[in-house]
């Protein structure tokens, strides 16, 4: 946990899509104090959004549990050779795929290079995202539902079908929802609709894989400090980030890792599919 569990970070702001190294304080991603057990041992995992925040955190924890790693990111090249370096000082082996995944082609193509390279899929981690918050609905463009639908609904859809083809009996499929999936936002209209579609998809998909024996769930965190705060919320509310919560404060992805580990490994959640686990600071939901 935080050694200041009531503090909020200070105003800030960096461009999109949003580095590490800025960010103040330094977000807990690296999985410094956890020690695996070998739950995912000789496993080949693909993450998408794997470069920081969540998806790093992930990342190092699934290779601490001895699985091999290779992570979709867009273009933070630093970050994500930072996460390659977590990976491999763990004794696994990373494989980086900068691109685009709003595009379809890119999707396709990062299962198959994932596939080629770590010699099959077992587990896939839909979790890439973008936001950009509005005031209204009229000031919410065509251009960015179009863009956030792209990458936070359209891309699980491609990654997942593409995988299906390397997924056997035993795979695990677990999709990055969030808080706001589940309660909608004002201003990340466009980002909860997304959200809210993949609890959908999991769900869904959860049924529709259970023959096949491919267990599909979904982590719907709340406010989690990663990059993608800074790099999209006004200073103002980025120094605010966190206090809605009941806990006062936002969660760092070491916090949230670990229900990814939970629903990856089938010794820990064989009887689990068609879940959605909310880590949300203490917030408790209606239905």
């Amino acid at each position: 946990m935080p050694e200041d569990t009531d503090s909020t970070p200070p105003a800030q702001r960096q461009p999109r899509p949003g580095e590490t190294e800025p960010m103040a304080p330094q977000p807990r991603d690296e999985m410094r104090d956890y020690t695996g057990t070998g739950l995912l041992k000789g496993k080949r995992a693909l993450i998408t959004g794997g470069d920081s925040g969540i998806g790093r955190a992930v990342a190092v924890a699934f290779a601490k549990e001895e699985a091999d790693v290779a992570i979709a990111y867009l273009s933070e090249h630093k970050d994500a050779e930072h996460t390659r370096s977590l990976v491999e000082k763990a004794g696994r082996r990373c494989r980086l795929y900068p691109g685009d995944l709003a595009d379809a082609g890119h999707c396709a193509s990062v299962v198959e290079r994932a596939a080629a390279d770590l010699g099959g899929l077992d587990i896939v981690v839909n979790n890439v995202a973008y936001q950009a918050p509005v005031e209204s609905l009229e000031e919410l463009s065509d251009e960015q539902w179009e863009h956030t639908f792209a990458v936070n609904i359209h891309s699980y859809f491609r990654v997942t079908k593409a995988a299906l083809r390397f997924l056997g009996e035993g795979g695990a499929i677990v999709n990055t929802s969030s808080i706001n999936g589940l309660r909608g936002n004002r201003s990340l209209i466009d980002y909860a609709a997304t959200k809210g579609a993949i609890n959908a998809f999991t769900y869904s998909m959860a049924q529709n894989l259970l023959e096949r024996g491919i267990r599909v769930n979904a982590v719907a965190p709340g406010p989690v400090w990663t990059p993608l705060i800074p790099s999209t919320m006004p200073e103002e509310k980025v120094e605010k980030f966190g206090e809605q919560a009941p806990m006062k404060r936002a969660a760092d992805p070491d916090e949230i890792a670990p229900s990814y580990v939970f629903f990856a490994s089938d010794r820990l959640s064989s009887y689990y599919t068609g879940e959605i686990l909310a880590p949300v600071g203490g917030e408790t939901l209606p239905g």
